[in-house]
């Protein structure tokens, strides 16, 4: 009896052991079910949406123009594929665009940049992603027409990897600079839709990468000759250093005037702007 006793203990004992080990186990597969990057897509719309507020009179308003999105991406694969879904077709930012026009919001002034870590930090909005908003003033970048004049404009890569180092351009002859990943960018159907006239290289680093294919461009108007820098969408943002602080460009606006000696960045990549003017002699 004693000996039966025993021997269903050990059973039972044994039987708890397996059962902890496979609710343990359960629990870390929950726990590491980390979701599709399109739905963390959704979840993220979803959360922009909960800070749209009503300013009154049947108007509403979304009270940021800065969104600041934080992804964990533990390695090159899952970075990868977040880009591939991020700047698909819709990217993430003309989703985010979307959803707050759909809710009644304007969006003219509002930048979505997008940084991928290695390490989720405490207070995260979610497992996957954080947001961060912000109302940022804009800058006052007003210059004089005569700061932007030029008769050559010259683009130096600081930062990244391009087909050339320094880039020369007549501004007589170019009325518009694309920037971009690629020399050029083609459809699903293999048609030609841009050319970069400064191509950073494909494949060729994190910092290429986060500049995107179609991610912005400069304009000389001949009447004012100012010149300008447009942003295209790129999907990890467009701005210029200058004096020591970053000014935003954002998407869909007159762009930004350009001083001889700026810096433009795009995504993580850096480019340096400097105008020659040929006065005759």
């Amino acid at each position: 009896m004693k000996r039966d006793m025993d021997i269903l203990g050990k059973a039972l004992r044994l039987e708890s052991k397996i059962a902890g080990k496979l609710d343990k186990a359960a629990k870390e597969f929950v726990r590491s079910g980390d979701r599709e990057p399109l739905e963390i897509v959704h979840a993220i719309l979803d959360l922009v949406e909960q800070e749209i507020q009503s300013s009154g009179r049947g108007k509403r308003v979304f009270p940021f123009n800065r969104i600041e999105l934080s992804v964990l991406a533990p390695s090159r694969e899952a970075r990868a594929r977040f880009e591939a879904v991020f700047s698909g077709d819709p990217s993430l930012d003309a989703r985010v665009m979307e959803r707050l026009q759909s809710g009644g919001c304007s969006t003219a002034d509002i930048v979505v940049t997008t940084n991928y870590v290695t390490r989720a930090q405490k207070g995260w909005r979610a497992r996957e992603f954080d947001l961060g908003l912000a109302r940022v003033t804009q800058p006052d970048v007003q210059e004089t027409a005569r700061d932007s004049q030029a008769d050559r404009i010259e683009v130096t890569v600081l930062r990244g990897a391009a087909e050339q180092r320094t880039y020369s351009f007549l501004s007589g002859l170019t009325r518009r600079i694309d920037l971009g990943r690629c020399a050029e960018v083609r459809d699903s159907r293999n048609r030609l839709i841009r050319t970069n006239h400064v191509a950073f290289t494909e494949g060729a680093g994190d910092v290429n990468q986060s500049v995107s294919r179609q991610h912005a461009h400069i304009s000389h108007e001949p009447g004012s000759g100012d010149v300008r820098l447009h942003d295209d969408g790129g999907g990890h943002g467009t701005g210029i250093v200058r004096d020591g602080r970053t000014v935003p460009v954002p998407r869909g606006s007159r762009g930004v005037r350009l001083r001889s000696g700026d810096e433009i960045v795009l995504g993580e990549a850096r480019v340096r702007i400097r105008f020659q003017s040929e006065k005759p002699g």
